[in-house]
C-alpha cells in the first residue's frame, strides 16, 4: 500500500468583534504580514489572513454562528495561542508597547522553556515562548 505524504499545519481562526478596521497590533507586536483581507462594504474586516514567519492565522468577524464568539465580549477564551520565537523578552516588550496586556511575565522554567503570557487588544491570549 502506498502511503501518501501530506503536509499539515495549524492555522488558528481568531474571532473579533464586528466593525474592526485596524489589526495593525499583530504587525507591530509580532512582525506579522497581512497576506489577504476580505472587507465588508463599510471597510471593516470580514477576514484577515496573517502570517508570522511560516505560521498562518486568520482574524474573522463574529458571524451568526453561535459557537464562535469574540473573547472580548465573553470575558475569556478557551484557546491560548502558543507562539515560539527566538527572543521571548523582545517579543513580549513589543507586544505590550503595541497594546497587549501582560498576564504573566517572561519566566524560565526547568522544563526547558522561557514563557510569558499576554492578552491582545481583542481578548486573545498568546503564550510567547522559546526553548532554552
Amino acid at each position: 500500500m502506498v502511503k501518501l505524504k501530506t503536509m499539515a499545519f495549524f492555522a488558528p481562526e481568531l474571532f473579533i468583534a464586528n466593525g474592526v478596521k485596524d489589526v495593525s497590533f499583530y504587525i507591530k507586536a509580532f512582525g506579522a504580514v497581512e497576506l489577504r483581507r476580505f472587507s465588508n462594504d463599510d471597510g471593516s474586516i470580514h477576514v484577515s489572513e496573517l502570517g508570522i514567519g511560516d505560521a498562518l492565522f486568520h482574524l474573522h468577524e463574529v458571524t451568526a454562528k453561535k459557537y464562535f464568539q469574540d473573547p472580548a465580549k465573553t470575558g475569556g477564551s478557551s484557546v491560548c495561542v502558543g507562539l515560539f520565537v527566538e527572543n521571548v523578552d523582545e517579543v513580549m516588550k513589543k507586544a505590550i508597547e503595541a497594546g497587549a496586556i501582560e498576564i504573566n511575565p517572561a519566566t524560565s522554567y526547568d522544563y526547558g522553556y522561557r514563557q510569558g503570557l499576554i492578552k491582545d487588544p481583542f481578548g486573545h491570549y498568546w503564550q510567547i515562548q522559546q526553548k532554552i
